[in-house]
């Protein structure tokens, strides 16, 4: 792994005590800002408040506990990245519609119940890995940074505010934003790190100069106690077979997502990055599931990784797993000081969009780069056009989604589920058809390098497969018949073979003729010098350089060579 430049404190670096501290702070501040899911969870159903204060405080702590698991790494759980979960629309529908029907502990039984579909397909992702592609998983971050994005516009303008308190409340996200943006591009050093705790303070200072934070609110902050103990599993859990569906649908969204934002971790913390890591990925899915499960257990609103998080890391330049441990140990001491919690839930909406907003176009940009990371053909194509404008339709056309059936509404609670649920299925679909081997044969007397590189395109771009591969591969390919056809004479046209996976591309080229000997040491320059069997040599071992594994073969006056390269 090597770190990118524009990182001061990388995955496995240790920062100073304070900026640990400090970069964990400004975390749990965005992260904060989803706690009104709960918030509106607890509301919905009719509970008092200080069920929902205890339904907050065990939200804080199972957060906190999920932060820490998601940064160890170690038995297979958590990622080993900074990437810690955060409360999630995608749960937030199917709690409502399940707390409606029977009770909040219904609610809590089913986010359980979708933690253990979460852990099943943590242990199956391998397996699962051609029908959740990477530019499925860069689509969901896509929708993640646009549905960040519309909801941080409707908090950053004030709409549905009277046309009098728009101005300030526009100012006030602009005094936020613009600190955050100003820091994070021209700055260096301490200011830089710190960009978005800045601009929040900044965000809350323009608040209260402007009127937006009122006497009101600062009184619930007041009138909260210093130090509570949250009621664990005071609720109890429900489970009902008839929202299995819901959050099932639930939990795999969840999953796709956290593939997302693990590659996203993988991919700003290595330089080099050129495919993700399924280990850490699979330990960074099963962590999720877990704290889910450990959630509907305690009575906690569901979770998921949280994309503005990495967002917010990569802009800082603080990507080191160890802030993960310092989020975690604020969130498990904000569950029993209710007074310092309520500090974050008065943050004004202009603060929050504008928070919101300056993680959501980072989030969007990397989603955009996993996307275009692989060749995409007409099928790939309009699996992520397709499903990307279904997705816009619900953020365009709101109204027409709510008014359909319940028995639908599950499909259609949010962009982000319906895009991520229309991109699985029209994955599947178009997966049909596509042959995983193809075959092409070159005539030695007339060999068209255009047309090679033709066939190995238009094959990477059915197979989805990474860009950089097929380019290595094509160059190889042209480099070998060009080899064979003026060292071996070959006695018939040469046939090849290209076939993949998701995890390997093989070609291998046969032709009637001599071997092409590959040796795994260059021969000298005397060698080369001597005979045109020392150059033939020579061709045979850069060959061998280019490919991640070459095998020769000859038998019965036919040689066969495999080029395998990893994907």
């Amino acid at each position: 792994m090597k770190t990118p430049a524009n990182l001061t404190y990388a995955v496995d670096d240790r920062p100073p005590l304070a900026v640990t501290v400090l970069s964990g702070l400004q975390h749990v501040g965005i992260i904060a800002i989803a706690l009104v899911y709960p918030l509106l969870l607890g509301r919905e159903v009719g509970l008092p408040a200080h069920q929902i204060a205890d339904v907050l405080g065990t939200t804080m702590l199972v957060l906190g506990i999920g932060a820490v698991l998601q940064s160890l790494a170690r038995g297979g759980i958590g990622a080993g990245f900074l990437c810690p979960p955060v409360c999630t629309a995608g749960y937030l529908a199917p709690s409502l519609l399940a707390a409606k029907t029977g009770g909040i502990a219904l609610a809590f039984g089913m986010t359980a119940f979708a933690g253990l579909i979460e852990v099943a397909l943590s242990r199956l992702l391998r397996p699962l890995r051609p029908y959740l592609p990477p530019e499925v998983s860069g689509l969901v971050v896509v929708l993640i940074g646009v549905s960040l994005g519309s909801l941080a516009f409707r908090s950053l303008l004030g709409t549905g505010l009277p046309q009098s308190e728009q101005l300030p409340h526009f100012a006030v996200a602009a005094v936020t934003l613009g600190t955050m943006v100003g820091l994070s591009v021209w700055s260096r050093g301490t200011p830089r790190l710190f960009c978005a705790l800045i601009g929040m303070a900044a965000g809350y200072a323009a608040a209260a100069a402007s009127g937006l934070l009122t006497a009101a609110a600062l009184e619930t902050v007041q009138a909260a106690e210093l130090v509570s103990m949250p009621g664990l599993a005071a609720f109890g859990w429900v489970w009902d077979a008839s929202f299995a569906l819901a959050f099932g649908i639930a939990a795999v969204a969840n999953c796709v997502r956290t593939i997302g934002d693990i590659t996203i971790c993988q991919k700003i913390n290595d330089a080099d990055w050129v495919r993700p890591d399924m280990r850490s990925i699979s330990g960074g899915a099963l962590a999720s599931g877990l704290t889910n499960v450990l959630g509907g257990a305690l009575g906690s609103h569901g979770t998921s990784t949280y994309t503005s998080s990495v967002g917010l890391a990569a802009a800082t330049g603080v990507t080191s797993r160890y802030v993960g441990y310092a989020i975690g140990g604020i969130f498990i001491a904000l569950a029993f000081m209710p007074k310092a919690a309520a500090v974050f839930l008065i943050m004004p909406a202009p603060v929050i969009g504008a928070a919101t907003l300056f993680t959501s176009a980072i989030i969007f940009l990397n989603g955009l780069q996993i996307i275009t990371s692989r060749l995409l053909d007409a099928r790939r194509t309009f699996v992520i056009g397709l499903s990307f404008m279904a997705a816009m339709a619900i953020e365009l056309y709101p109204d027409f989604f709510t008014a359909l059936p319940s028995s639908v509404t599950v499909f259609f609670g949010s962009s982000l589920v319906l895009g991520t649920v229309t991109a699985l299925a029209l994955n599947l679909v178009f997966r049909l058809g596509v042959r995983r081997t193809q075959k092409l044969v070159v005539d030695p007397r007339n060999v068209n390098p255009d047309a090679i590189e033709t066939f190995l395109e238009a094959q990477g771009a059915a197979w989805g497969a990474r860009r950089d591969v097929i380019d290595r591969a094509s160059f190889d390919l042209q480099q070998s018949i060009e080899t064979i056809v003026d060292a071996c004479a070959p006695a018939s046209p040469l046939e090849i073979e290209a076939s993949f996976d998701e995890f390997n591309l093989d070609l291998r080229v046969s032709y009637d003729g001599p071997p092409l000997e590959m040796p795994e040491r260059r021969p000298t320059n005397e060698e080369i010098i001597a005979s045109d069997e020392g150059a033939r040599r020579l061709a045979g071992f850069l060959l061998r350089k280019y490919a991640d594994r070459v095998q020769a073969t000859h038998k019965a006056g036919r040689a066969t060579i495999l080029f395998h390269f990893d994907h």
